[in-house]
């Protein structure tokens, strides 16, 4: 194993978004090829805000996708003492001090800042006074005045930041907790994390955090800035445009093979190819391959990829995973159909497994009830004459299979001068009340000799008159 070690770092306080499920599985993807270490850590400081809900949900977003971590997941909450311990050393080494500056002082100084056309940073007040032993304070990290921090993005090329525009940055709130950009750094720093991959919101945090690692004496990581995930209407993308939760998608009917196959390109390309195995695309991803402009969600590029999916997926696989579907309808599979041979008859005509398990009811809830006006249109006298006699052909042979099936419509249409049509169309009424379905040959080689049989005589039953 490589000393190449990346992390997806999310907080607890929502689901997983696509978004950020993009960026995990960008950090995952780089780790995998490298043969570096991939670590899920949970950022879990905003006690008022994360939940144990949010973290399962975001466990459960990852496992979904099959982004699996090597080590972790951490929990940010439990490592207070390292925190305090750093905010303690840099305070020590006159990196950082006390601020007893009030939130009205703060506010006064921010608005004659303002008013003078000045940028509304922290003058530096408290940088040199005495300790006042019993008064409320924050700790600031003393950053440097002048010069500047800069460094080579991954993705978007060099960037600087002139120091003289960074004000003193808070590391440890008035209660004693840590604040965001000091935890980051002290986690990735004490990890060893060699690349940061991360959204390009992050960008104007990054000079602040290259000076606490420079302070603390750890090495700068890389930085890879990821751009952001846009709607059609090219806003961030939102509730508005439609799902952004992950497991949202799960729950509409989507594989996960085919969210990863959609995250990846949006902003990562490898020539003119669209369809990427997970195992694919651990050996052709490269993050200097990942554009610098946003991706555009297109929820119909993601529902043909699905398709896709669908279509050429393991029907056996498919059939586990249409369980929890047909499970919502009602559907008891047990004592039915075999399901995987159901799969393979509607993997052509499912967009989603939603879809898929409503073509599937019909093979196993034979208690519909049949529509009067299809009855007439479908089930006419002739039709029902042919029903039965096709009901009577099938009672006489072993089992269904195509070939099987082929034979005995053959054998009724030249005995009857009729079409094939003739046949299949009440007899398709008599399966299936007339629902939407796959052919009829492929309807009854998975309903099988027995319940085709029962089925075609409960209709007979129905409108014999």
């Amino acid at each position: 194993m490589s000393q190449v070690r990346l992390r997806f770092a999310p907080s607890p306080t929502g689901y997983l978004h696509v978004g950020g499920a993009r960026t995990a599985l960008f950090n995952w993807l780089l780790a995998r090829k490298e043969k570096g270490t991939f670590i899920l850590r949970i950022e879990d400081t905003d006690v008022a805000r994360s939940t144990q809900e949010s973290t399962d949900a975001i466990l459960e977003g990852m496992t979904w996708l099959g982004l699996d971590w090597d080590e972790g997941p951490y929990y940010q909450s439990e490592r207070f003492p390292v925190y305090r311990e750093f905010v303690e050393k840099l305070m020590a080494e006159g990196k950082a001090y006390k601020c007893y500056c009030t939130p009205e002082e703060l506010d006064r100084k921010r608005e004659l800042a303002i008013a003078e056309g000045r940028k509304p940073k922290y003058d530096g007040t408290c940088r040199g006074v005495e300790d006042r032993p019993g008064a409320p304070f924050v700790v600031r990290f003393r950053s440097p005045e002048e010069g500047e921090t800069a460094f080579d993005d991954l993705i978007k090329g060099r960037i600087a930041f002139q120091n003289e525009e960074l004000d003193d940055l808070i590391i440890q709130r008035t209660d004693g907790t840590p604040t965001y950009n000091f935890t980051v750094v002290i986690d990735d720093a004490t990890m060893g994390i060699t690349t940061v991959i991360r959204g390009d919101d992050h960008i104007n945090n990054t000079p602040r955090q290259i000076q606490l690692y420079e302070a603390l004496g750890y090495p700068v990581p890389k930085f890879a800035h990821v751009p952001m995930i846009l709607g059609a209407d090219k806003a961030r993308l939102s509730k508005r445009h439609g799902a952004t939760s992950v497991m949202a998608y799960r729950d509409m009917g989507y594989l996960p093979e085919a969210m990863v196959n959609y995250l990846v390109r949006l902003g990562w390309s490898h020539g003119d190819e669209e369809i990427f195995s997970l195992d694919e695309l651990t050996g052709k991803f490269t993050i200097e391959a990942v554009g610098r402009s946003a991706g555009v969600f297109n929820p119909d590029k993601l529902l043909w990829l699905n398709s896709h999916y669908i279509k050429t997926g393991d029907p056996v696989r498919l059939a586990n995973l249409l369980l929890p579907f047909m499970k919502e309808r009602g559907i008891d599979v047990a004592g039915g159909p075999d399901l995987a041979a159901a799969v393979r008859t509607l993997q052509e005509r499912s967009h989603t497994m939603l879809e898929m398990a409503d073509g599937a009811v019909i093979y196993y809830r034979s208690d519909f009830e049949y529509d009067p006006k299809a009855a007439a249109k479908s089930f006419s006298p002739a039709g029902r004459e042919l029903c039965a006699e096709l009901a009577a052909r099938l009672g006489q042979v072993e089992a269904l299979d195509h070939g099987v099936i082929s034979a005995v419509f053959d054998g009724i249409c030249a005995d009857r001068g009729v079409k094939m049509k003739d046949v299949a169309q009440p007899a398709r009424f008599a399966l299936t009340g007339g629902a939407p379905s796959p052919g009829i040959f492929e309807v009854m080689e998975v309903l099988g000799r027995d319940e085709t049989v029962r089925r075609i005589s409960r209709a007979l039953e129905l409108f014999g008159s």
